[in-house]
């Protein structure tokens, strides 16, 4: 995060140690974000407000706590997905790779995956799986085939390709905005281990699903009747959604070399399609289509970031996480190896339970602490890749470890496809834990057997 002048924060509060006040605010905050009783950005907004109230942060601190350049990088993506979307491309690619595969119920399963895989790593997940699950469903309905092996497929999907790229998933997005590490980074570190996991994914619904997939050829035909070209509804919109979002991902993998933050690049890319989207338009209605796009931002996740930067400032500036990184330390014995497959198992355990972006903004800070004591940004960066991989495989864990999940769960009832919760975990955890050993050999043999010395 942040560097912070620890003289300004008070040693004691409420008479209590200022750490005490910071921690129990924190656990207090992260218990009720557990039970979903409250909203997770109001829970948040709350949790920082106390901090502020409490004296542990000023509100001039509580807003340098805050990582506008990550915020920006959301609101810039999600506004040109937002109106991507409208466009209806991401339709046409999931009926047209369904007819490439004659419309095979196996061959299906299998595309459906490498789709929702590719898209989850320029698209939010959630976003992927909204687009990705109604198709499913109308394919799976012609068919008459069960629709659940593709929405198991899909969420694992999901959780897996998001790992590829600094946009892919919000851990990624923390992370990278953190450390301030390019778009390429992420690519060619995490990329390879997510090929590798997909194969395997989709070699096991092979084996165990799509074997046993068929349907009747007057059925497949009914599929191959479908005109993905219908699902476009506006080609000069496509052009440019399209247009704009490689110039985005050029910039981003360019960033580096010019200085600017990926936000800047993501808000710009944002702006630039909104003006083309309502470039021509009556007032009225140029006014009407920001403000849709605008309500397609979801709010609700932008407020939960930054009330998260704030109470976990408030850890990083009263010295909790420092304790708890030179805890670390001596628990790994200054070893980066050991912390790194630490770390890799950790997240993906606690990430399974709850929600990941709490976790990684709580770790981020302190792993940063531990840097100077092992050897620098350079020598930990094992350390932050198996944080990305731990917590993004970990969303695959249960039902509730990544909101992907629970979109699909909530789809796939009102479908009456129900997903339950322990029937998910049949499939879930030995997929998580398959894909979370991958990950640490990879690891393992990437940066201790190949790197070493």
């Amino acid at each position: 995060m942040h560097g912070a002048d620890l003289s300004e924060v008070p040693q004691l509060v409420w008479g209590l140690d200022a750490k005490i006040v910071a921690s129990a605010i924190v656990i207090m905050a992260y218990a009720i974000l557990f039970t979903e009783k409250l909203n997770r950005a109001v829970v948040a907004l709350l949790a920082a407000s106390v901090m502020i109230f409490a004296g542990i942060l000023t509100q001039p601190a509580a807003l340098q706590g805050i990582d506008f350049n990550t915020l920006a990088l959301l609101i810039g993506m999600m506004c040109i997905v937002g109106i991507s979307e409208k466009t209806g491309i991401f339709q046409y690619v999931a009926i047209w790779s369904a007819k490439r595969v004659k419309a095979n119920p196996r061959g299906i399963l299998i595309v459906l995956g490498i789709v929702t895989a590719v898209f989850s790593a320029f698209l939010d997940n959630v976003t992927t799986v909204l687009l990705i699950v109604p198709v499913t469903f109308q394919i799976t309905r012609k068919l008459k085939i069960p629709a659940y092996p593709y929405l198991l497929m899909e969420i694992f999907a999901s959780n897996i390709g998001g790992t590829a790229t600094l946009i892919g998933d919000p851990p990624n997005i923390l992370i990278g905005s953190a450390l301030n590490l390019s778009f390429m980074d992420f690519v060619y570190e995490l990329t390879p281990i997510v090929i590798i996991c997909m194969i395997v994914l989709i070699a096991i619904f092979d084996l165990l699903w799509g074997r046993k997939l068929s349907a009747a050829e007057e059925l497949r035909s009914e599929v191959m009747a479908l005109n993905e070209k219908e699902s476009i509804t506006d080609k000069s919109l496509l052009i440019k959604s399209l247009s704009v979002l490689a110039l985005v991902i050029a910039g981003f993998i360019s960033a580096e070399h010019f200085h600017i933050a990926n936000g800047t690049i993501a808000m710009f890319g944002g702006a630039v399609l909104l003006m083309l989207y309502t470039l021509g338009n009556r007032h009225e209605e140029r006014e009407h289509k920001v403000e849709q796009i605008f309500g397609m931002v979801d709010w609700t996740t932008i407020f939960f970031f930054a009330g998260l930067f704030v109470i976990v400032y408030g850890l990083e500036v009263t010295g909790v996480l420092s304790m708890l990184g030179q805890k670390f330390i001596e628990l790994t014995d200054g070893s980066i190896q050991k912390a790194s497959l630490l770390i890799i198992w950790v997240s993906a355990l606690v990430s399974a339970a709850i929600d990941n972006i709490p976790f990684v903004a709580t770790m981020i800070p302190m792993i940063k602490s531990m840097e100077e004591a092992l050897g620098g940004r350079e020598a930990m960066m094992p350390v932050w890749w198996a944080l990305s991989l731990g917590a993004c495989f970990g969303g695959n864990g249960t039902l509730i470890g990544a909101s992907a999940n629970v979109i699909v769960a909530g789809m796939a009832s009102r479908n009456g496809s129900p997903i339950s919760f322990l029937g998910f975990m049949k499939w879930s955890v030995p997929v998580m834990l398959l894909t979370v050993a991958i990950a640490t050999a990879y690891v393992y043999t990437e940066y201790f057997i190949l790197h070493v010395g």
